[in-house]
């Protein structure tokens, strides 16, 4: 018998279906109709994009994967440069060889990494190297990257950045009476922190450490005070006078010690080395002098044909230089009273001398007005190993004993101080201040300052060169206090 809901829509409906899940089938199959009969001009918009790829190349890169390869996979620069891109896309797990299936993981390994999602396969982000058009320049060759960790193994630290020079001296002296005198040494500064000046007819000294100044001596109003130089251990000074005389002085208890002669006119610049003390003269010639002899000299070398003023003992004593106003660079050593070397490319008086204290043998020479040359020799053979033209008269050389690098005092037309750094012999730094040749320099003995004196009678401190173990850029602020006082 039929239901009285069947009876009142005409339908015969099987049991177990009703009214409602009947308008639901119909309004299914009608929204199915609707579609069916949508219009084929209109396409249907979708935000998927399944791209063609019958066109790529995939297997430049390699992304399919082989299920059986059929040669083993290799080391090489493409490992290396596979695990540096999984590093950075996957983390630093993924980069280890022992998560690659190829990596020796066994066939457990190689089907739990087939099956599980989360496994990268052996060829993920793989580039496919033509090893027909390979070469060792590629920028992922095994040379460059590696062949273990994909990093360079000889990369250069960066260039370190250029030193800086202060600019300004920290300390400025006056000193009257400095004489603007080309052929003159009255300047020198002793291992032991003090600074020795010749003003007129007096030696004054100075001491670094507390700025206090004492009158070493007075030569008399018919003398005058032409040269000064330290004993290597700095207790004693050697005067050169403008007589000729040859002075030697306890610059502790202020008392002379010996007067030695055998120059006829002044003596323009000494030169101790261990032993023995040297004096070059406007006569033309150079006296050894041995405090433990008696006499006043004992020997005599004679090869200028006009003033020496440069004298220079090497650091191991065994080789003398000098120069003259004749333009000559002798050499000589202890076995001879004639030079062994005579070198005369200079076109000028040869005042600035130099030696190396990092290399035997290598000496530097400074030309005067005409010249202007720094000019670099090898005393073994003679041989002139590099010459630079520096624009101005060379008055003064000192090697750093700290650094391998130069300082050059000059004087017609520029007045300035120069620092190079050798053998490059680049620039470091030029400095300014003197309105006059800068004639006199010395070192400190802690190699890190170094003091000017011109005719504009000022002795001005620089701090040029770094320390021995800092090997630091040097600081503005140096011993003393910026200031100007009087050296007497």
């Amino acid at each position: 018998m039929a239901s009285p809901q069947n009876t009142k829509t005409g339908l015969n409906l099987p049991a177990g279906m009703n009214q409602t899940l009947l308008r639901l089938e119909t309004f299914s199959s009608s929204f199915r109709g609707i579609s069916s009969l949508s219009s084929p001009s209109k396409s249907t918009c979708s935000d998927r994009f399944i791209p063609c790829r019958s066109s790529s190349r995939l297997h430049a890169f390699d992304l399919q994967d082989h299920k059986e390869p059929t040669t083993p996979v290799k080391e090489g620069g493409n490992e290396a440069y596979s695990r540096l891109l999984k590093s950075e896309l996957f983390g630093s797990d993924f980069a280890s060889p022992c998560l690659s299936p190829a990596g020796g993981g066994g066939g457990h390994g190689s089907a739990s990494s087939s099956s599980s999602p989360m496994s990268p396969c052996t060829n993920m982000l793989r580039f496919k190297t033509d090893r027909s058009n390979s070469s060792p320049n590629s920028p992922f060759s095994p040379s460059i990257l590696g062949n273990d960790n994909g990093f360079s193994s000889d990369s250069s630290p960066p260039p370190k950045p250029p030193r800086k020079v202060p600019k300004t001296p920290h300390k400025v002296l006056d000193a009257p009476s400095l004489q603007d005198d080309f052929y003159l040494n009255v300047v020198d500064w002793s291992s032991q922190n003090v600074l020795a000046v010749g003003l007129g007819t007096c030696v004054y000294l100075w001491t670094a450490s507390n700025s206090k100044v004492k009158k070493l001596c007075d030569l008399g109003p018919n003398d005058s005070v032409c040269s000064v130089q330290w004993t290597r251990e700095g207790s004693y000074i050697s005067i050169g006078t403008s007589h000729g005389q040859v002075q030697v002085w306890d610059a502790t208890q202020c008392k002379r010690v010996r007067t030695m002669g055998g120059h006829q006119t002044r003596t323009g610049v000494l030169a101790w080395n261990s032993r023995i003390l040297s004096s070059g003269s406007r006569d033309r010639n150079i006296l050894q002098h041995d405090l433990r002899v008696q006499s006043d000299y004992v020997s005599k070398l004679v090869g200028h044909k006009s003033e020496v003023c440069g004298l220079k003992w090497s650091h191991d004593d065994r080789e003398l230089a000098s120069g003259g106003n004749d333009n000559q660079l002798l050499v000589w050593n202890n076995h001879s009273q004639n030079p062994i070397l005579k070198l005369t490319e200079h076109t000028a008086a040869v005042k600035a001398i130099t030696w190396s204290p990092h290399q035997s043998g290598l000496l530097a020479s400074g030309g005067g007005t005409a010249d202007r040359c720094i000019r670099f020799w090898n005393t073994t053979n003679g041989h002139q190993l590099n010459s630079i033209d520096t624009g101005s008269q060379v008055c003064n050389l000192a090697w750093s004993k700290n650094v391998n690098e130069i300082v050059s005092t000059h004087g017609y037309s520029q007045n300035q101080i120069m620092l190079w750094k050798y053998p490059s012999m680049a620039k470091v730094a030029t400095l300014t201040g003197h309105s006059m040749r800068v004639l006199y320099l010395a070192t400190s003995p802690d190699g890190q300052t170094i003091v000017t004196g011109a005719g504009d009678e000022t002795l001005r401190f620089w701090n040029v060169f770094p320390s021995v173990k800092m090997q630091t850029p040097v600081k503005d602020t140096g011993l003393w206090s910026l200031g100007r006082t009087q050296i007497r």
